[in-house]
């Protein structure tokens, strides 16, 4: 009796722990617990009931499931793909692709794994846009073709509940065959450059020579035309002061000269002589400088020399003290400046020289004033 007491007591202390511990499992499935960047899709006996948002929800136990989807953005790898492009030549391409789960329950009713199914469809339609491309266009419009592929891949995804933020193209490599061509090509366009500027250097160095010599050649003008000038005036002025000296000679060295002749003549041979009264004047005026005696004869004398308007004007006796400055300026002329002048044209800088135009129209213009002068004399 007392042990079948023992059992029975055994016994409800066995069912009582296991409904402990049913409770306890059962609880422990009616909670569900969801972080705060997913949700979970709910099934009881495998009917679809809601989304679970984060935080603690409770279930049914031993009934339900759960199914979560990460909210965040995610990265999914393209794998390397072959492609032809549109001209027939081969390249491979990889991609990256971000996406994010804008509708959980789309998600997980309409397609069986998104991540699968986005990666697989951006696989076929990176080799589709390759595919209608050409060669220089795939390996230089990046942007297009990741624009391209996005495009493609949104119409399918937004029936998943899947947003396609963007898609990064990050190799584009042509076959081994094309590589080389291209580097060939590469260096040859590089070469073609590099000849192009060696031209354009030689050129540019022709150029500034010859305007150099231009520039040379201007000065040297300048400097001819300056000293021929020089010349010309210093003759000018022998000339003016010869005239001067003339016209400053005096009555006494006139005299002189004359009796020089008479006593040339007097040392002839001839006993008779046949005087002018000119030269009758000039004894008489002679012996007047000489005694000092108040001798009077017809005339008074040679005068001075004296030139009339016209010629003092063709002679330039009136400007001569202009003239004397003129001179002098030009004496003064600064041979420094002329060579820093040069400096500046083969340095390629501005300089006030004249240009050769500019140096033969002065010159032709100063030739019609030197025969403006010329016809008084001619005259």
């Amino acid at each position: 009796m007392e042990f079948l007491t023992l059992q029975l007591d055994v016994g409800l202390a066995g069912v009582g722990l296991l409904f402990l511990l049913l409770v306890v499992v059962a609880v422990w499935q009616s909670v569900e617990i969801v972080d705060a960047y997913e949700k979970k899709a709910l099934t009881v006996f495998g009917e679809y009931r809601k989304l679970l948002e984060p935080g603690i929800n409770v279930i049914p136990p031993f009934v339900s499931r759960t199914y979560p989807f990460d909210m965040r953005t995610q990265t999914l790898d393209v794998p390397r793909q072959e492609a032809i492009t549109r001209d027939n030549s081969p390249v491979t391409a990889d991609a990256v692709v971000y996406i994010k789960v804008m509708d959980a329950k789309k998600a997980f009713l309409e397609v069986d794994d998104y991540k699968k199914a986005v990666s697989n469809l951006a696989q076929t339609t990176l080799r589709a846009v390759l595919g209608d491309m050409e060669l220089d266009d795939t390996l230089n419009k990046r942007q297009e073709i990741n624009a391209k592929i996005r495009k493609e891949l949104d119409e399918p995804t937004d029936e998943w509940g899947i947003r396609v933020e963007s898609v990064e193209v990050r190799e584009v490599n042509p076959s081994k065959d094309v590589q080389q061509a291209m580097e060939q090509q590469t260096s040859a366009e590089r070469r073609r450059r590099a000849m192009i500027l060696e031209a354009q250097g030689e050129r540019r160095s022709a150029v500034e020579q010859a305007e150099g010599e231009k520039q040379s050649n201007i000065i040297r003008a300048q400097g001819e035309k300056q000293s021929q000038i020089l010349e010309a005036q210093g003759d000018a002025i022998s000339t003016v002061l010869r005239a001067k000296s003339a016209e400053s000679m005096g009555e006494r060295a006139v005299i002189e000269r004359g009796m020089e002749t008479l006593e040339a003549i007097g040392q002839g041979e001839s006993t008779t002589f046949v005087l002018p009264q000119e030269l009758t004047s000039l004894v008489g005026r002679y012996g007047k400088h000489l005694t000092g005696s108040d001798v009077a004869t017809e005339s008074e004398g040679l005068e001075g020399l004296e030139f009339d308007e016209e010629t003092r004007q063709m002679l330039g006796l009136d400007d001569i003290d202009e003239i004397l400055g003129q001179i002098d300026e030009a004496a003064e002329m600064n041979v420094e400046e002329l060579e820093q002048e040069a400096e500046k044209v083969k340095a390629g800088g501005e300089s006030g020289i004249k240009s050769a135009d500019e140096v033969i129209q002065e010159m032709d213009e100063e030739v019609p004033e030197a025969d403006a002068e010329t016809e008084p004399e001619t005259e």
